[in-house]
């Protein structure tokens, strides 16, 4: 296909006709009369060889193709978006700006409160806007990442696009504080009997491989897509979860639970900035990165409690 003997015009027609099925709308949505609408379509029609939207009684619906355009279709747009706004320079302290993060409620509350504080000291007009992890991000990873300006996660779970390296992190066990079947320390028998609080994605997928090593199969009785309710969870219940030490120590006294280390030498967490190379050289993105990086650097020396502690009685 040659970019240059189409119409990126139609992109923008596409994504309008996708998302509201009807013409009248999408002109209107888009600044485009009816029958200019209407000759759009008409020209994509052509060219996919596909009604793209099919009369359903009084309304369209979108064929098998129209279905397949429609998250395509999105994410071209965000992608030209994102090439067409990219600056030569770009001045922290003067400019207004949105990035868009990629993260886990764990990251934002360990890591994004860090990076939203620094910026609001330095460049006020700058802001932020964290989006949960999708559950289908491995198999779009690339589409996902030339729409936003970076997805926090560690390393372990996707590969082959650049980071930018943040800070180290270890995994612990919670365990309610008045649970009478742990003792002062975790066993692998322990994490074999207690029912489990999981995270629901795949975003601990190092340490629940190395947990299949080691033969043990968790017997899941609560699955939830926040690392911070886990403790909430575990409290007053004979389960247990494995969550981050940071987070841990963040959360510490929310709930009545124990910080346990691990019965074994657990994988290390490595946290880092994954972004796509459409923003390898624009200046607001390398002045993101940099921000980052310092954050964490600052982070890292100040450095967290490690420490086994339980939550004081209340």
């Amino acid at each position: 296909m040659n970019l240059a003997s189409l119409d990126l015009n139609l992109v923008v027609a596409l994504r309008a006709l996708l998302q509201e099925r009807n013409v009248t709308r999408a002109g209107e949505r888009i600044g485009l009369s009816q029958p200019a609408m209407s000759a759009a379509l008409a020209r994509l029609r052509r060219h996919f060889d596909d009604d793209l939207l099919a009369r359903v009684g009084g309304g369209y619906e979108l064929t098998a193709l129209g279905r397949a355009l429609l998250d395509r279709t999105t994410t071209a747009c965000d992608l030209l978006e994102r090439v067409f706004a990219s600056q030569a320079e770009f001045d922290p302290s003067r400019e207004e700006h949105e990035f868009t993060l990629i993260a886990s409620d764990y990251a934002v509350a360990v890591f994004g409160t860090e990076l939203a504080r620094t910026i609001q000291a330095e460049a006020p007009g700058i802001r932020l806007r964290f989006k949960q992890v999708p559950n289908e991000f491995i198999d779009s990873t690339g589409s996902l990442l030339s729409t936003v300006d970076g997805l926090l996660l560690p390393h372990g779970i996707i590969r082959g696009f650049p980071t930018v390296e943040l800070y180290q992190d270890s995994w612990v066990f919670l365990v309610a504080d008045d649970n009478p079947e742990v003792g002062e320390q975790l066993t692998l028998d322990d994490l074999a009997r207690l029912p489990w609080v999981t995270y629901q994605r795949a975003y601990d997928a190092p340490a629940a491989r190395q947990i299949a090593m080691l033969g043990i199969e968790p017997r899941v009785a609560v699955s939830v897509d926040s690392f911070q309710l886990m403790p909430l969870l575990v409290a007053g219940t004979r389960r247990v979860a494995l969550l981050q030490r940071r987070l841990a120590d963040e959360l510490d006294g929310l709930a009545h639970v124990r910080i346990m280390e691990p019965p074994y030498d657990a994988v290390p967490i490595q946290q880092a900035l994954w972004w796509h190379p459409v923003h390898m050289h624009d200046a607001a993105h390398m002045w993101l990165r940099d921000t980052m990086a310092r954050v964490a650097e600052m982070m890292e020396a100040a450095g967290r409690p490690t420490t086994t502690t339980s939550c004081p009685p209340k």
